[in-house]
Formats: structure tokens, sequence, C-alpha cells
């Protein structure tokens, strides 16, 4: 295993191709993009078939006894049946109290006339909604078909983003095999709420950057080669305007904010990312005066991107325009001299909705015995009870007096540990050895974990990390290639037959232990994942410290 740069040495097509050397093109592009990895047929199958094989298993645990438990597990209660209701009507409407159990049992009609006050954004609904549509609402099994189609998606991106990230195809399956046995992507797959379409697109988002990247560099490449050949006339340096790459990730960002708003924060920070990936490019490549970069590229992307996040996410309330009864969507008729003024009346009651969501987020601090600070998600400090059920409802069956069924959402406890120490690492090599790699990691945990420090006593829970977990997988991968290094070189004095010596057969043997004890960890608490019927001295056994009770 070893970090490297893997990009597939593709000719870029341009004018200033005419007037340079195959050879030198080629060079430069590995240059400045990093050594090919796909170069023979076999490795071509290979980058496929791993992520894929360790997607099939990503999909076999969220899939598996899907259905259980037949109830509305924590919040489902809210984006369930607001799916539903979207399906039979648009939009979110509101229900009476109480009436989960009737919901559960067959009666999914009964909801009122009036349009919900709902504070999260349509599309994580409405993908719950698919599963609905497909499977029946009267089905568990149907209300949590998308989550788990998604969170085994987001497997096979892991796998093969990191590859791409990393170089190494033997890094990114082994990434996506450790995000396939975390427990807290497990349950949130598994489970009808928002956050697992939240960590898809944003996953999405982040691969398609990855590739904007390389398409850019590949065009630098030829004006590069170009300068240095000596041809005549001023070399044509690129304005990049059209990076379709780079568009397709923004309305992947557009949608991570139609599910939560804190798509928001991956939107500044991946943005911000890939322009500071341009003003590095045109500098390793010699452009003159490249500090004119953040003009020359900064500017495109923000007249492009800014716009497209702003349309695409409003077009995602397209049900909630398109109705007479969603909440407040008269309100800029019932209020007409109230509001922004110069706004059409639809989008000035829309941007009254959002002021409110805006006030509920800011400061929602109502008790929940789950709530979780930020500083302890790292460490699993206090995960989320999302379902119980033990003797006192009358749990039966597991062989004992007292049996259990419960969900928690405790993240693999080998992955998570093991992440403390490798985002350390990481952070080193970005601060002091400038690795890019390090920093695009350091990129989506910064986004997903550090605003929710600034959020005061607002009440927030520990599943919210679920959006940085791949990061985290990420990070615990990037130290495997460290500790492996590359391959000996074959020549006078390697050991034959690819023999591993000295520190990379040390870092094989300590990565090969992190990935066994993972999936071993992950195949004990698979019952508390699960809701899977055990004893309740066998649960409690797993409830390691008391915080996680």
């Amino acid at each position: 295993m070893t970090v490297t740069a893997e990009r597939p040495a593709q000719r870029p097509r341009s004018s200033a191709r005419a007037r340079v050397d195959d050879a030198a093109l080629a060079a430069e592009v590995e240059r400045l993009v990093g050594p090919p990895l796909d170069t023979t047929p076999r490795e071509r199958l290979w980058g496929w078939l791993g992520p894929l094989l360790v997607t099939a298993v990503a999909g076999l645990l969220r899939f598996w006894d899907l259905a259980r438990p037949h109830a509305l597990v924590f919040d489902e209660t809210y984006y369930v049946r607001n799916a539903w209701t979207m399906l039979a009507t648009g939009i979110e409407m509101s229900w009476p109290a109480d009436t989960d159990k009737s919901f559960v049992a067959g009666d999914v009609n009964v909801y009122s006339s009036t349009g919900d006050y709902v504070v999260h954004p349509p599309v994580g609904k409405w993908m719950i909604a698919v599963g609905e549509q497909l499977f029946g609402v009267q089905s568990s099994f149907g209300w949590r078909f998308s989550a788990a189609l998604v969170g085994t998606l987001c497997v096979l991106v892991v796998a093969r983003t990191t590859r791409r990230l990393l170089g190494s195809t033997l890094l990114g399956t082994t990434a996506g095999l450790l995000l396939a046995v975390d427990g807290l992507s497990l349950v949130m797959s598994r489970t009808g709420i928002l956050d697992i379409f939240l960590t898809f697109w944003v996953l999405v988002a982040f691969s398609l950057l990855l590739l904007d990247r390389d398409w850019m560099r590949r065009r630098l490449a030829v004006a590069a080669v170009a300068a240095r050949a000596g041809a005549a006339g001023p070399v044509a340096w690129p304005r990049l305007w059209w990076r379709p790459w780079r568009l397709a990730a923004v309305l992947a960002l557009a949608l991570s904010c139609g599910v939560k708003w804190s798509g928001l924060y991956f939107t500044a920070a991946f943005l911000l990312m890939s322009v500071l990936w341009d003003v590095a490019a045109r500098r390793r490549a010699g452009q003159p005066g490249w500090w004119t970069a953040l003009l020359r590229d900064g500017v495109p992307a923000a007249v492009i991107a800014l716009p497209t996040l702003v349309v695409v996410y409003t077009a995602t309330w397209a049900g909630w325009f398109a109705s007479t009864t969603g909440h407040l969507r008269n309100w800029a008729a019932e209020n007409p001299g109230q509001g922004v003024q110069w706004l059409p009346p639809a989008l000035r009651s829309l941007w009254k909705y959002h002021q409110d969501m805006w006030q509920f987020h800011t400061t929602l601090d109502s008790p929940h015995a789950y709530k979780s600070s930020p500083w302890a998600w790292m460490v699993q400090g206090r995960p989320t009870s999302f379902y119980y059920q033990g003797q006192a409802q009358g749990v039966t069956g597991c062989g004992t007096d007292s049996c259990t069924e419960a969900i928690t959402s405790l993240g693999n406890p080998v992955v998570w540990w093991t992440g403390c120490l490798a985002l350390l690492v990481v952070l080193f090599c970005w601060a002091l050895k400038r690795d890019w790699r390090a920093g695009a990691v350091l990129a989506g945990v910064a986004a997903g974990w550090l605003p929710w420090f600034t959020v005061g006593d607002r009440t927030i829970f520990q599943f919210y990390a679920v959006v940085f977990a791949p990061f985290v997988v990420m990070a615990v991968v990037y130290c495997f290639g460290l500790m492996t290094g590359p391959p000996a070189p074959a020549g006078a004095g390697s050991p034959p037959g690819g023999v591993l010596t000295g520190r990379r057969l040390a870092g094989v043997v300590v990565s090969g232990c992190v990935v066994v004890l993972a999936v071993v960890a992950a195949s004990y608490f698979w019952p508390v994942w699960t809701a899977e019927l055990i004893p309740y001295d066998a649960w409690r056994a797993r409830m390691w410290f008391a915080s996680w009770i």
C-alpha cells in the first residue's frame, strides 16, 4: 500500500497540443496531476472490482432484515410521515398527536389539511419517499429503503474516491471496508432520517471536485509544456470558465443544502479548497503572475457557483411553491407591507419561512437525555439511543427472563479511536509537509465537525458526525499508506518475490490488525446496531461506558 496520486495519463485537447512533444506532455501531466494508476487492464479491473466487493458487503449489512423493528425509530416519526404526505399532496402535512402506533399499524391517512412547519428542506424527505413509493408506506422496509441504498452507495464512492486521492486500489478498497463496518454509518443507513442523504451528496461533491482538479491540471500541462518549448507567440494559459466537473459538484452541494442547511459548511469549505487547488496548480505549472489566479479562477468559480446554488436550492421547494396550504405559503399576501418588498410574493413568503427556520435552529435548547457535545463525537462519548425495548415492554424469546432490542448510533470504536490518532498525523502532514491530500481530508472533517462548536447550548446529537465519518476513514487509510510506504524498487539487493521487510512489513501488519479488529468489533456490536433480540446481559456487556447507556 502506498500513498501516491492516482490519475490516468489522458491527453488534454487543446490548440496548443500540436506544439508540444508527447513525451514532454506526459511528463508534465504526471508532475502536475500525479503518476497514472490505471496503466494495465488488471489495474482497471481491480480498480472497480475491489470497491464493488466491499460495496456488496456494505449492502448486505445495510439491507439485512431492514424492516426490523417495525416501528418509527427516533426521528423517523417526522421524516417518514413527512415523506408520505409529500407523495400524497406535494408538501409536508401536519399530523395529530400520538399517531405513531396507528401509522405503523397501517392508518397512514389521518394527516390534517394544514401544512406542517418543518425545519429542514425537502430533498432528503423526497429521497425517503422514493422507497415508500416503491414498497409502500406501510412497509418499514420501504421507508428505510432509500437510506440503505444511499448508505451502500456511500461505501462505493468512498472506495473509488480514496483510490483516486491516494493512488492505491488497496487503500481505496480498505477505506470502503472500514466505512462498511462502521456502526454510525450502518445505523444511519438503516434509519429513515436525513443525515445519510446529506452524507451522500457531500461525498459526491468531494469526488467530483477531485475530478475537476485533474481536469484543470491537464489543461495547464499543455500550456506549461508549450511555454518551456518556446512556442511562437504568447502562451495561451487557460481561462477556464467552463468547468463541467465543478459545476456538477456545485449541483451536488446544492442538493446537500436541500437536505440540511449544514451542507452550506461543506459548500464553503469545498469551493474554497477547489480554488486554492487552482492557485497551487498555476504556480506549479510556472504561469507568470500566478498570484492572479485568485481572480482568474476564483471569480469564475463564484460567478457560476453562487447563482447555481441559489437556483437549484430554491427549485427543491417546488412542491411548496405549487401548493396553497404549505406552511406560510400565503404569508406575503396576508402581510403585504412586511418582509423583503422587492421579492415576488412567493419568494417573499419563502424568505419569511427561512427566517423562522433560522430562528428555530439557532435557539433550539430543549432538554434531551442524549444531547451530546461535539468534543465527545470523535471518541464516541455519548451515542444516541434510537430504539430500546426491554422486559418492561414485554420483550421475550431470547432464552432468558430478561431480553432486549436496541439500536444505538455507536460508531465502530476501532475505526473512530484509530481515527483520533490518524487525524493528528494528517494535520501534521498538512501543516508541515503541505500535502494537499491531507488538506482535502481535513477540509471534510472540519466542515462537518467544527461548526458545531459554535452553537452554544443548542441541542445537538452525536449522530451528526456521520457526515464526516467518510473523511475519518480516509484519514485512517492515509496513515496506513504512510506506514507501509512505497514498494521497494526492483534491482540488486531487493528481496525476491516482493517479500516485505523492515518498516514496510511492520506497517502492513499494523494496518492489517486494525482492519481485522474493526471487522471483529462490527460483529460484536451488530446486535446493538440492528435491534437484534439478545439477553439483557449481552446488551449490557456491549455498553462499555455509562455514557453509552
